[in-house]
Parts: structure tokens; C-alpha cells; sequence
């Protein structure tokens, strides 16, 4: 039996706080050890090398992001497709322009370029600050760092879980 490809892949924006909250966590993963055909990577705002990324023929990708889904800050979450792009899309209206990666559209990009989307996750925590878009702000709030260990074996059990347990 093959295991699957999988990426895990952190997007957000680290001048914008808790919104760099995928970028930490994967960070993190990456000193860990990884079973082989797992890739980790930052894809901060880049959302064309994500399309990019996915079209490398990844059977599964997992997706690290700040959500806003109106929970407590620092409440982390697993979810599937459509969960996953209404959660993007409150993001992208509290965070405004300023995110640099609007999923749905990598999605999209990843279609019209002729590649079919794998199994898709997405690892988000809620969000507490992202500061203004003139300004920003530097750093996750102390509920956002907290989540960030959770994250990491949340995405350790998501990887196990489509590798058949091993």
C-alpha cells in the first residue's frame, strides 16, 4: 500500500499578529520528524506558489491558518472543504486586504491551471489581534501562542490518521 503525499501548508501574514498563526505553526512542525512524502512549508501570503504547491500532485493538504469563526481566541479547529472556505472568507472580511491569501481563490487557480484538488483540511485557530492594516502588529497574542503546541499534534494526528495510523 502507498501512503499518501501530504502537504502541510501554513499561510498568514506576520506583520498582521494572530495572523501569522500558520506560519508559526508550521515553523514549529518542521523541527520535528516528519514520516517521508510529508512536506511542510510557509507559504506566508504567497497564495500562487500555494496553487503552485498543490499542483504538485499531493494526495492530501492541510492548511494552517488564522480563522474567525466567532469562538473563543485561541480555539483550534479541524475542518473540511466547506467549513474551511466559509472560515477564510470571515477572515478575509475582519482582516481585510491586507491577508494576502484568500483560499478559495487558490482553489480556483489550482483548477483553471488543470489540477484537480486533493483531500483538503484545514488547522485554524481563532484569532484574538491582527492589528490595524496601516499599522499591523508584530506577534501572536498570548491565547494564539498558547494553541500553537496543539496545532502541531493536531496536525500529527491528521497526518497518522491519512497514513493509516502508522
Amino acid at each position: 500500500m502507498t501512503r499518501p503525499r501530504i502537504l502541510v501548508a501554513g499561510v498568514g501574514n506576520v506583520f498582521r499578529g494572530d495572523d501569522a498563526f500558520g506560519v508559526e505553526v508550521v515553523r514549529r512542525l518542521a523541527d520535528r520528524p516528519l514520516p517521508a512524502g510529508v512536506r511542510v512549508g510557509d507559504f506566508g501570503i504567497r497564495g500562487h506558489d500555494l496553487a503552485y504547491a498543490i499542483l504538485e500532485g499531493y494526495d492530501v493538504v492541510i492548511l494552517v491558518d488564522a480563522t474567525c469563526r466567532r469562538g473563543s481566541p485561541g480555539t483550534l479547529y479541524a475542518l473540511e472543504p466547506d467549513a474551511a472556505e466559509r472560515a477564510t472568507d470571515a477572515l478575509a472580511g475582519a482582516s481585510g486586504s491586507t491577508h494576502g491569501v484568500y483560499l478559495p481563490a487558490v482553489f480556483q487557480l489550482v483548477r483553471l491551471l488543470g489540477g484537480a484538488m486533493p483531500c483538503l483540511r484545514l488547522v485554524g485557530c481563532e484569532l484574538l489581534a491582527l492589528g490595524t492594516e496601516e499599522d499591523g502588529v508584530m506577534g501572536l497574542s498570548e491565547p494564539v501562542r498558547a494553541a500553537v503546541n496543539g496545532a502541531v499534534e493536531m496536525i500529527e494526528g491528521l497526518i497518522a490518521e491519512f497514513r493509516g495510523g502508522n
